[in-house]
């Protein structure tokens, strides 16, 4: 299932996830640090989401209280919430 969420409080705009069976198949953030969530990308592509929202959950960025990996897990959360309707 593809779909896209509004990340907040952080830089990137839009993260585009494509999700098949709970193992993510791909990511795209949209704005951010371009290099850096290159990397997060390939590095989540082939994992089980509940995984990724372990190891991303709570992450900060500077000063903020969230970032680009923190609102992949809290999109991924909203995922499985709206996938369990």
């Amino acid at each position: 299932m593809k779909f896209s969420y509004n990340p907040k409080g952080v830089c990137s705009m839009r993260m585009d996830i494509d999700v098949e069976d709970d193992i993510i198949k791909s990511l795209n953030v949209l704005g951010g640090c371009d290099g850096n969530l290159k990397g997060i990308s390939k590095l989540v592509q082939g994992m089980n989401i509940d995984d990724v929202i372990t190891r991303l959950e709570g992450t900060t960025c500077g000063r903020k209280n969230t970032s680009c990996p923190d609102q992949l897990a809290a999109a991924l959360k909203l995922y499985k919430e709206e996938a369990a309707k």
